[in-house]
């Protein structure tokens, strides 16, 4: 049961948090309107970090990612038996996350009356920067590769000033890899959020634009597979 109510709790601070980032980047009268990609990877690195801190407080190893989860799992690194509540907690704990911040900037969403003002799924999940089914699901794949090849040698990422690295990490990998899809790099961070957008009285909501969303659920998880299984193989 920590395993679960970790998860949940540290994935919906990240979401809140990174959601809460989209909101003020996108919608209008917000203080942070048009910031740039090192404020949306910083953001998020922190937002992670933040997440990493609660999830270790409350007895579950910090994963907030099925791409970590089941990588971890296919290879030996995490027990299955373990799977399916950390699953649970992730996207559980992300739909409340992007709900809460839906709350948060209601009067910031009716002021931003369209999707060309930038009141767009965006905000809470990933969208291709060119639109290419193929490259999209590659880079997510190499994203996530990166990211949890690099995680999975780290050690013990929930303790000390470690859950800060994880934030520098997802840091780099935002800067370095992110900029072509928004680095979902996490399936619970699209899919939840990208829900909660869907069926959450969202003022002035656009399109989910779930003809993609595949691409942000099964690149991460290729990626993680692969990155655990070249951990495994070297090790």
């Amino acid at each position: 049961m920590n395993g679960f109510i970790g998860e949940f709790f540290g994935t919906l601070i990240l979401i809140l948090l990174g959601t809460g980032t989209g909101a003020g980047i996108n919608l209008k009268k917000t203080y942070a309107t048009g910031s740039n990609w090192t404020f949306v990877s910083v953001a998020w690195g922190m937002a992670v970090t933040m997440g990493v801190y609660v999830a270790g407080m409350l007895g579950s190893d910090g994963h907030l990612n099925p791409a970590v989860t089941i990588g971890f799992a296919a290879f030996g690194f995490f027990p299955w038996s373990q799977v399916l509540p950390y699953l649970a907690g992730q996207f559980l704990g992300a739909f409340v996350g992007a709900a809460i911040a839906i709350f948060q900037f209601y009067p910031h969403f009716k002021a931003t009356p369209n999707e060309n003002a930038g009141n767009c799924v965006g905000i809470f999940a990933t969208r291709p920067a060119i639109k290419n089914p193929f490259f999209n699901f590659v880079s997510e794949v190499v994203a996530t590769w990166a990211f949890i090849f690099i995680l999975l040698n780290m050690g013990d990422f929930t303790q000390g000033l470690k859950p800060f690295m994880v934030g520098i990490l997802i840091m780099t990998i935002g800067m370095c890899l992110g900029s072509t899809t928004g680095f979902a790099i996490n399936p619970a961070r699209d899919w939840s959020p990208r829900l909660a957008y869907t069926i959450l009285p969202v003022p002035n909501g656009g399109s989910a634009e779930w003809n993609y969303a595949w691409v942000p659920m099964f690149g991460p998880l290729l990626g993680g597979l692969l990155a655990a299984g070249l951990q495994a193989w070297i090790k």
